[in-house]
């Protein structure tokens, strides 16, 4: 072992640059919160507080409800994404519908873009840039799990454990790139992987977005009565809606997965040691398609029957815009 010697200055490493962590922020319902509550919300259960010992907040008004955005943030360390996950998708994009175990990718933590709600007064709209090297640019509206808690090798009844909240969002693709790169078989990267490929809503809390849904009658029977849904239950019953220039291209409710949250976690988890600050996009319905140049697109997830204004998510909402150069 060498040593060194007393009189050898010690030598410290030093960064040659600072690359911050992509975060996205955490919204809640408009109602009263006590400080226990908000500490619930922290990814990491430390909160900032100001001097009334409540996070400051800035509220969002939609066109049916308020949102408040709280002083947290989801620092994102990876981005993985399921691969065909609804069956109809599968059909579409030429694949086989049945039940065979999950693939996966991923998309790096700097293609998020936050599309935050805007005030109705407002006419500005969040601009993802057109890609370039494309021709052929898609949306796949989904849903999104952020993950509080590590874990390898999770059990499927341990999985929902491991969940702070969700979010909606689009994996953006280059479906040219990746048609060519399915016939050479080569990775997808170029295809799922560019600068704003991974437009998303705020992260709502999975205490805040079960506290909105609303329970399902079992019936009389001796065993279910007063028994509540579990959460698994419950997002299986929203709605993924996505729409284009106002019409609807893309609606499945959650349920229609061929894999479950759940076991998405628990078959990633057998890959790769899940870590707090990890997004799961859970995959897309049937129904995908190009967009363009001005094209106005927004993403919604909820029920009609249920919640405060039928959405249980912030609405993911973007226009495409110019490439940039």
């Amino acid at each position: 072992t060498a040593h060194r010697s007393p009189n050898q200055p010690t030598i410290m490493n030093k960064l040659l640059f600072n690359i911050p962590r992509p975060t996205v922020p955490v919204f809640v319902r408009n109602a009263p919160r006590t400080t226990a509550d908000t500490t619930a919300l922290s990814v990491g259960g430390k909160p900032s507080e100001d001097e009334s010992g409540k996070p400051p907040i800035e509220e969002i008004q939609s066109t049916s409800s308020s949102w408040v955005k709280s002083d947290l943030v989801f620092p994102v360390r990876r981005i993985y994404c399921v691969g065909r996950n609804y069956r109809e998708h599968a059909i579409e994009m030429g694949g086989d519908p049945d039940r065979e175990p999950p693939f996966f990718f991923q998309k790096p933590p700097d293609s998020i873009v936050v599309c935050s709600p805007q005030h109705p007064s407002s006419t500005s709209s969040t601009s993802i840039p057109y890609p370039p090297k494309t021709s052929s640019l898609h949306y796949e509206g989904e849903l999104i799990v952020a993950i509080s808690k590590d874990g390898f090798q999770i059990p499927v009844h341990n999985a929902m454990d491991h969940i702070y909240g969700y979010s909606i969002g689009c994996d953006l693709t280059r479906r040219d790139l990746q048609s060519d790169a399915k016939q050479k078989g080569r990775p997808w990267d170029a295809a799922k992987g560019f600068d704003f490929s991974c437009p998303l809503s705020p992260i709502v809390p999975q205490e805040e977005v079960f506290k909105s849904l609303p329970l399902v009658n079992h019936g009389d029977d001796e065993n279910n009565h007063d028994r509540d849904d579990t959460h698994e239950e419950k997002l299986k019953k929203m709605q993924l809606i996505l729409k284009v220039n106002g019409s609807i291209r893309q609606q499945s409710s959650i349920g229609c997965m061929i894999y479950s949250v759940s076991e998405i976690i628990s078959h990633l988890s057998e890959l790769f040691r899940l870590q707090a600050g990890d997004l799961i996009l859970t995959g897309t319905p049937a129904g995908v398609s190009e967009v363009n140049v001005g094209d106005r697109v927004s993403i919604s997830c909820g029920s009609s029957s249920g919640g405060i204004d039928g959405n249980f998510l912030m609405p993911c909402e973007f226009v495409i815009g110019p490439q940039n150069h």
